[in-house]
């Protein structure tokens, strides 16, 4: 459990641009910052920061929030497990005993998978320099590739024995760590997505075997440093009759082969800093790019290019470098990951290594100048390389000829930029030494082509879009509930009756002073939005409909007057899922909700991106809190007195009502009371409340 206090500490901390920018690329956008959302297939910057607000919101799908809501949806975290992300980033100490086995079970399959990951990190590390057969077999594998130990030590590099008696399973479950988590079990939900890290086999007779026995290791992190699995390598003078030499983590609810990068976390930074990223296929080579200098590289793990895996990339800079080896594996390589890079809006360079050379093998035989000079000496746009390197690139012959001018024709026609695509088709016919017009056209004829697919698929999610159960319009964040005692029922405001306006006066202005009043000592005391909105409701005996909204009432006007309380800050902060996601979808740059406000002294309904863009000096003032909040609330009480009307009139309509005299007669007074209220919450309106 985390005190109050030093959640205060944490969200005060954690600057959104800070934070943010740990995983994607951000550029000036007027007082703000943009880059590509890294919670939808974004090609155009949608995903906005505020660092006045300290939030952030994408204005494609509708993620976003405070720095903590941020990290709980990036990295799939619980709303503690995010603070503590964040003290760990600010270097906030956060007083917690060692967790038991049963508090490791109460956080989670995921988290556990984690720190059984973590764990088992620090175990093959401990066995590569601290045990004989580590230092013996791992470590001079490592070092006979001429790996120093900084190196060895930056990547967490580990080894595991080829023991029965001395193994990580058994070491694991004498820690406490359940087998369930160590071995690979089926996921109902997701079977492709296992639960448990995979690090023990279960053998027929029960007993456990260590996955990756007599290999040296790599952990696999994930963009902000988790460990997510782990690549095992046999060792060269146990590869005969091996039939894989590279072994990884199955597929599991934490890790995913096709959404991780080998080294992304060690070259976050220098990536960012170079504007580019240089991408080639396995562990080592990243280590020895590395070790010569070279520290913004990753490496697909050994799998073909996905586009998950280039977004990951695409976030942080549009530059891209591919370097393949230099035989014909790598010339075919090329040809599949060019187009997909492309497509994704990247600028892509492709470099070849001298026939027979990987990057580590090359590393070996150069100093860092002359790879680091080599390197920028012959990097070349993919269709100088296509012409160069292309199967079936034989000049003089037309046949060859005519491939090469419809492949490089389909990589340019994937550019989802059309003043890219002119460029590139200019560069072509000039590389080519063919008539602009005939690229010009083999470009169009490919589009339409792909034009075409991308309608079939349309069509195809549409039909399959129907044939789904409708699900509500609202964005859930997770299902954890933290800090919350009782369960509460899923109700949101409704926009019919003004609730919706209400629960957003109480989230971006909850904690304003709306007007004075006199205390029983008849001292004047602040009333607070919130305070007035939960007043005013009380004295007609109303109730907000949604638990929601009751929830952000009774909040706010318990925190109205403590120090620092901002209602904006905390809702889109708050332990709460649901909450989070009301404050979020209700927040900052919400779409209007009333026509109530006064568009001279309040925004609400503006264009969100010349919102976005507005110097904060220039951003008008704040609406006139004693003139509209009460009027929203005569509104939305007089929406539910004339429903309560309604109500009745259709009760006394029935047969057993007008044959209960009694009841009857209780009906048509409770009407004419309601009526009058209705009169009196009418003239507080005023003919200017229209609700949307």
């Amino acid at each position: 459990m985390i005190d109050r206090i030093t959640v205060d500490k944490i969200l005060d901390a954690a600057n959104i641009v800070d934070v943010v920018s740990d995983f994607v690329a951000l550029k000036r956008a007027g007082s703000n910052l943009k880059g590509l959302c890294p919670f939808h297939d974004d090609r155009t910057p949608s995903f906005m920061v505020s660092p006045a607000r300290n939030y952030c919101k994408c204005f494609a799908c509708g993620e976003g929030g405070s720095p903590v809501g941020f990290i709980m949806k990036h990295e799939q975290l619980s709303y503690p497990d995010a603070l503590r992300y964040l003290a760990k980033k600010y270097g906030i100490k956060i007083e917690e005993k060692e967790l038991t086995q049963e508090e490791i079970q109460s956080r989670g399959d995921r988290e556990s998978m984690f720190i059984l990951n973590e764990w088992a990190r620090d175990w093959f590390k401990k066995e590569l320099w601290e045990t004989p057969d580590g230092k013996a077999i791992g470590l001079a594998y490592f070092r006979g590739r001429g790996f120093r130990d900084d190196i060895l030590e930056k990547f967490q590099v580990g080894f595991c024995p080829d023991s029965r008696k001395h193994s990580l399973s058994a070491d694991a479950l004498k820690e406490g760590y359940q087998e369930r988590y160590l071995v690979n079990n089926a996921n109902e939900m997701e079977p492709r997505l296992s639960i448990g890290t995979g690090l023990s086999i279960k053998k027929d007779k029960g007993d456990l075997r260590d996955r990756f026995y007599g290999r040296v290791i790599w952990p696999i992190y994930t963009a902000s440093g988790r460990v997510a699995g782990f690549g095992g390598r046999v060792l060269d003078a146990a590869t005969k009759g091996v039939a894989v030499k590279y072994l990884n983590s199955p597929e599991s609810i934490i890790y995913s082969k096709r959404k991780e990068l080998f080294g992304l976390f060690q070259a976050r930074q220098a990536i960012r800093k170079a504007d580019l990223c240089y991408l080639v296929e396995g562990y080592t080579d990243v280590m020895a790019m590395h070790q010569q200098g070279v520290e913004n590289v990753v490496a697909s793990s050994g799998t073909a290019l996905t586009p998950e895996q280039i977004r990951l990339i695409h976030r942080i800079t549009n530059n891209i470098t591919v370097i393949f080896d230099g035989d014909d594996a790598g010339i075919h390589a090329s040809e599949r990951g060019i187009d997909m890079l492309l497509a994704e809006g990247m600028n892509v360079k492709l470099l070849l290594l001298p026939d027979g050379d990987d990057p580590d093998s090359f590393a070996q035989k150069h100093t860092a100048t002359e790879y680091q000079q080599y390197l920028q000496e012959n990097q070349v746009d993919f269709i100088t390389y296509k012409a160069t390197h292309a199967i079936g690139a034989k000049k003089g012959d037309p046949d060859a000829e005519e491939r090469l001018i419809h492949n490089v024709a389909e990589s340019i026609a994937v550019i989802p930029d059309e003043i890219k695509r002119t460029i590139y088709i200019r560069h072509a016919a000039q590389q080519l030494n063919m008539p602009e017009r005939l690229i010009d056209a083999a470009v169009r004829t490919q589009m339409g082509k792909l034009n075409e697919e991308k309608q079939k698929e349309l069509e195809r999610a549409q039909r399959e879009a129907q044939d789904q159960p409708q699900t509500q319009d609202f964005p859930h964040v997770s299902d954890e509930k933290e800090s919350i005692s009782t369960p509460h029922p899923l109700t949101f405001p409704s926009k019919e009756t003004g609730e919706a306006s209400l629960a957003q006066m109480i989230i971006r202005h909850g904690e304003k002073v709306m007007c004075y009043i006199e205390d029983e000592n008849k001292q004047e005391v602040p009333l607070s939005v919130a305070e007035y909105i939960s007043l005013s409701l009380q004295d007609d005996n109303i109730s907000l409909q949604s638990s929601l909204c009751q929830m952000l009432l009774q909040e706010a006007v318990e925190n109205a007057h403590k120090p620092n309380f901002h209602a904006e800050q905390y809702f889109i902060s708050h332990p709460d899922p649901d909450i989070r996601a009301l404050a979020l979808k209700l927040g900052p740059d919400s779409v209007e909700l009333s026509r109530i406000y006064d568009e001279k002294t309040f925004i609400i309904g503006a264009d969100k991106e010349e919102k976005e863009t507005q110097n904060e000096e220039e951003k008008p003032a704040d609406l006139h809190l004693d003139d509209v909040v009460p009027r929203l609330v005569a509104s939305y009480k007089l929406n539910i007195v004339q429903k309560e009307l309604k109500d009745i009139i259709e009760l006394m309509k029935r047969s057993e009502v007008k044959e209960d005299k009694e009841r009857s007669r209780q009906l048509l007074e409770d009407y004419k009371n309601k009526s009058l209220l209705a009169k009196e919450l009418a003239k507080e309106c005023g003919a200017r409340v229209v609700l949307k």
